[in-house]
């Protein structure tokens, strides 16, 4: 750079100025060189670094293992899978790696939508909310870490009866004792060939995510002792204990629909049936059970001070920054890659996890694309294309395949989670109109469109799939958590009533939907009224001035967006 152009930097007292810098093409030749021979260097270090670095830190050659062919690989596949261990399934208290790991990242996936859940609430809630939304989902998750150690886990994968769980039996070698404080548990979970403590893990995930659901429609006037109360409640409780009926290893809608034996000690409801409740992934255990426990709450706590609904001449509040729930709901949807996909709790059925993959992707842009289009063409933005209500509808979509996603095809897939942004369209609507206060859309996306996706499994399962086992697609096929345990094993794929398999699956889904349904109604007001029948400050709704003065202030003592 030559004198001149120093000037035009820094003026002629040597003050710093804003001056434009003027290159030669000669100067401008040789910084490109440098940066060029800048970049050179430093991708030869790396190589370097690549080649040698690991040999000399290891004292061995760094290529000391020769890399397997793909002629050794498939051989040693086949000799795994042709081995007596595997071949009629993993057996109890043998640990398969690839089960286990699978397992494991498919829940570090479903635990990091704790963050996608607290960026939605946090969106579409108001301002002086936001700190409370913050410590409610912290407080949730580790309420429910804690109390799913204690007792969750053996109410909900025990053994016990139909109806709750406490621990051993078959699955621990006739070891009846209970597994509370996860005590007295065996290696592996059943055939499973993944470790207790691998499936607790994964399995404590889903709980946290009820417990954050139930939240949802409860915000802006729950007070937060009140919160803490009902949190022990639901994932203490109503969750594990209800979930049992679903995916316990002798839940009654796990075994409804077989004949049985005498004496098997199991509970065989409705055996003429022929086949039993499916939900694979949890739209009914885990997100029509938060939805109803949000729905209760929200009934049972009433509107938010102020709130006119549209039927009243107002509507829904804005929300308070959209481009945090739009984020949220994109953290939620990546997640959601490892809730479904990772309840095939089986790290070699490839296709499996594939098509569930492609399928949820699938349902969640059907259904974001039917519930912006609803707004646009009926919504109270009419007119206009509706953010928050695409990210719900997307969000109904992948709720919806939760429990179909092994069993439809793609095009299933894509019509179903259409169908779903339609659902938590109309579902907002029926809110409004009804003056059920949710801020966040929670019951319309997680217990409405719940249901709609557990119903539609009788409608869209193609008949080409069957049930996952350890080992493979179609291995053992029994129960998809606990092969073995059910003594009238569904062998046939699962087929619904559009590709000719009939009413009975649907009559199955319907049935054991609208029982948990009930059931967690039921529960549900029956804890809320007794919560808000407390006195303050553990009842359930705030006083009038903390909800005037905004939640943040009053129970935590400090504003998410303070500016100085």
């Amino acid at each position: 750079m030559n004198f001149k152009n120093l000037l035009a930097v820094f003026g002629s007292n040597g003050n710093a100025s804003y001056a434009m810098v003027r290159l030669t093409t000669k100067e401008k030749w040789r910084i490109a060189l440098n940066k060029f021979a800048g970049k050179m260097v430093g991708l030869v270090l790396v190589i370097i670094a690549i080649k040698w670095l690991p040999g000399l830190l290891e004292g061995t050659k760094a290529h000391a293992q020769t890399s397997p062919t793909l002629d050794s690989l498939n051989a040693h596949i086949s000799s795994l899978l042709t081995n007596s261990s595997y071949s009629s399934g993993v057996v109890a208290n043998t640990v398969s790696e690839g089960n286990t790991i699978w397992t494991l990242v498919a829940a570090f996936l479903v635990f990091g939508m704790q963050p996608g859940f607290t960026f939605l609430e946090a969106g579409f809630a108001r301002r002086r909310e936001s700190v409370n939304i913050l410590a409610e989902c912290i407080f949730d998750t580790c309420i429910c870490g804690l109390l799913f150690y204690a007792v969750g886990y053996a109410f909900m994968f025990g053994q016990g009866n139909g109806f709750i769980g406490w621990g051993g039996g078959a699955l621990a070698g006739g070891d009846a004792k209970s597994w509370f404080f996860l005590q007295n548990i065996p290696d592996t979970y059943g055939s499973t060939g993944v470790p207790i403590l691998a499936h607790w893990i994964f399995q404590y995930a889903f709980a946290d995510t009820t417990s954050t659901v139930t939240s949802g429609a409860m915000i802006g006037r729950c007070g937060f002792r009140g919160d803490i109360l009902y949190s022990i409640g639901v994932t203490g409780f109503i969750y594990p204990i209800v979930g049992h009926w679903a995916w316990g290893p002798d839940g009654w809608l796990a075994q409804m629909g077989t004949a049985g034996t005498p004496g098997d000690g199991l509970f065989h409801f409705w055996p003429s049936l022929g086949t039993f409740f499916h939900d694979f992934a949890g739209s009914t255990v885990v997100h029509t059970i938060g939805g109803m426990v949000s729905l209760a709450g929200a009934i049972v706590l009433g509107p938010r001070l102020g709130r006119v609904f549209k039927r009243d001449g107002g509507g829904m509040p804005p929300a308070s920054n959209l481009v945090v729930a739009a984020v949220g709901g994109f953290i939620l949807w990546f997640g959601w890659y490892g809730f479904n996909p990772g309840s095939t709790l089986n790290a070699y059925d490839m296709a499996g996890i594939g098509r569930v993959a492609a399928n949820t992707t699938l349902a969640a842009c059907g259904g974001g694309i039917t519930a912006m289009y609803m707004g646009l063409w009926f919504g109270a933005t009419k007119g206009k294309f509706d953010v928050g209500l695409a990210t719900n509808g997307f969000l109904a979509g992948l709720v919806a395949i939760t429990c179909p996603c092994y069993w439809v095809s793609p095009t299933g897939a894509v019509i179903l989670g259409g169908v779903a942004g339609v659902v938590v369209y109309l579902g907002v609507e029926l809110l409004e109109y009804l003056r059920i206060d949710d801020p966040i859309g929670a019951v319309p996306v997680h217990g409405f469109a719940g249901m709609w996706g557990t119903w539609s499994l009788g409608l869209f399962a193609c008949g080409k799939y069957g049930i996952t086992s350890a080992t493979g697609p179609y291995g053992t096929d029994q129960h998809p958590f606990v092969a073995g345990l059910m003594t009238d094993p569904a062998t046939t794929a699962t087929t619904g009533l559009f590709y000719g398999g009939g009413w009975t699956l649907l009559k199955a889904q319907i049935f054991g939907n609208l029982a948990i349904v009930s059931a967690t109604l039921i529960v549900s007001f029956i804890m809320f009224y007794a919560i808000n029948a407390l006195p303050h400050p553990w009842k359930l709704r705030v006083e009038k001035e903390g909800e005037e003065q905004g939640l943040d202030l009053f129970e935590h003592g400090a504003d998410a967006y303070a500016f100085e």
